[in-house]
């Protein structure tokens, strides 16, 4: 497989932004992002048995008689490649009054060539991510926790939500077919929100909520939706410094 020549991969990030004195003033980070990733694999290879050179040009000589085609040094079943902006364009900003807004466009597609049944198989995704959070200390509740002296918190609180929206389309062709028909695809939507408490150095409280949503586009899928939710809270009994 000498002939096969990889692509590079690249990330780009800029965060040059905060040297404007005009807008160091207002926020502390701002990250400008853009990635590609690509690969190409195959599940497996085999020699052929019957392959034959007789002029020795390193080329197939010999044709099967049953499918007519030249037959090949190697037998390659299934070829994939996948390709994958993540980003195509994205930003992470965090203001001086600690509050992060981030945002990120991807873009993707899996392309997978069977060499059994001479089949193109091609998947499709965009997403949408967002995301934001906000810390507060001295955060006044409309109730009282137990064992606290007053309503007002004493440590820094940690509110964030994420929301994340991604198209899947799926199609197929036969390479000795023009046509292209599509197969399915779906609409995944998916929203976090948390809050983070720190009680002090050993308890961490977290409360979260995880719902995901997948809507098929064909009727033979039905649509689901998962939910998760609960408290969380972390211990550390490792020993403090003294």
């Amino acid at each position: 497989f000498s002939g096969i020549k990889a692509m590079p991969n690249w990330r780009a990030t800029y965060t040059g932004l905060t040297r404007i004195p005009s807008v160091a003033s207002k926020f502390s980070n701002i990250s400008l992002s853009h990635g590609y990733n690509g690969t190409l694999s195959m599940n497996s290879y085999n020699s052929a048995l019957s392959f034959a050179d007789p002029l020795v040009l390193s080329a197939p000589g010999f044709i099967d008689t049953i499918s007519g085609n030249y037959v090949p040094f190697f037998l390659v079943p299934n070829i994939t490649i996948q390709e994958q902006f993540m980003p195509v364009f994205g930003f992470d900003v965090t203001t001086v009054s600690q509050m992060n807004l981030k945002f990120e466009y991807r873009k993707s597609r899996q392309l997978s060539l069977s060499l059994i049944d001479y089949q193109l198989s091609e998947v499709k995704s965009t997403e949408w991510v967002f995301g934001g959070s906000f810390r507060k200390r001295g955060v006044r509740l409309p109730f009282k926790l137990p064992g606290m002296k007053g309503k007002k918190l004493e440590n820094d609180i940690n509110l964030r939500l994420d929301l994340a929206f991604r198209d899947d389309v799926q199609s197929n062709s036969r390479l000795d077919q023009e046509n292209n028909y599509s197969t399915g695809g779906q609409k995944v939507i998916t929203i976090q929100p948390s809050i983070d408490y720190i009680l002090n150095n050993r308890f961490n409280v977290k409360l979260y909520f995880d719902q995901r949503r997948v809507i098929p586009y064909i009727s033979t899928s039905a649509p689901t939706v998962n939910t998760r939710a609960g408290i969380q809270i972390r211990i550390s009994l490792a020993p403090q410094g003294q």
